[in-house]
């Protein structure tokens, strides 16, 4: 970011990805009235009420993610909240999504202690101590809401998958859906199927306009690569940014 500003001369700071990155460079761009838009993240620090002046945000926050997926396995589902964990990555991304879901939770009616955490430290796969705390659950998890990273999550589904038969696997879109399919189509095809993924865009396989465009730009710029969710939101929010556009 200060390079950014300060040798390049940007006035824009487009896509910056991650919580834990744009906790340090909101300020930053706050203080310099650098315009922050379209970050890849839901998280709350660029969603204050009222809003900061030069934050502009394109996608769904984590809140609204969480709650979606709360109320669809509460409500359609019919699974109690209490028979419903959340696996998160262990900083300020896990507990933005963690405490999304209290409060989805909460809307629900359901006091927040009967949501249990699943930890996992960031930058690693290391599940082993959330999995040891899901076999103490009592009664069992019938759901867990991942706020995880690719790997960390497929990790979590192999060893998980058959030790919980019929589990249902959620994750917001920030895990980004493509290489986690990809990731776990690596371990075969019954550790895809079922695996629900929120997301802030339409979809990839579908005929939207914005999805035709993007397409046609990916095959003309970049032949050969595979569409997906994150390159998608990527061409949206630079097309939106684009007063040209």
């Amino acid at each position: 970011m200060k390079q950014l500003y300060e040798k390049d001369q940007v006035s824009v700071s487009l896509e910056m990805l991650e919580h834990p990155t744009a906790v340090v460079a909101v300020p930053y761009a706050l203080e310099r009235k650098l315009l922050f838009f379209g970050a890849f993240t839901g998280a709350n620090v660029l969603r204050h009420d009222p809003p900061d002046r030069y934050v502009f945000n394109y996608r769904a926050s984590y809140a609204e993610e969480t709650d979606a997926v709360v109320r669809y396995l509460v409500k359609l589902r019919r699974i109690p909240i209490k028979q419903i964990a959340v696996f998160a990555q262990q900083d300020t991304y896990g507990d933005s999504g963690f405490g999304r879901c209290l409060e989805g939770g909460g809307a629900l009616g359901v006091s927040d202690a009967t949501i249990v955490r699943l930890n996992y430290k960031r930058n690693t796969v290391d599940v082993d101590d959330a999995i040891n705390q899901l076999k103490l659950q009592k009664p069992p998890i019938k759901a867990v809401v991942m706020v995880a990273t690719y790997r960390a999550a497929a990790k979590f589904i192999e060893k998980t998958h058959d030790l919980f038969p019929g589990l249902i696997y959620t994750n917001v879109s920030f895990v980004g859906s493509t290489a986690l399919a990809d990731e776990l189509m690596l371990l075969g095809p019954r550790y895809a199927s079922g695996v629900i993924v929120t997301q802030v865009v339409p979809a990839v396989s579908g005929y939207s306009s914005i999805v035709l465009e993007y397409k046609n730009a990916l095959a003309k710029y970049f032949p050969g690569e595979a569409p997906d969710y994150v390159s998608l939101e990527g061409y949206v929010c630079g097309q939106r940014s684009d007063p040209g556009a």
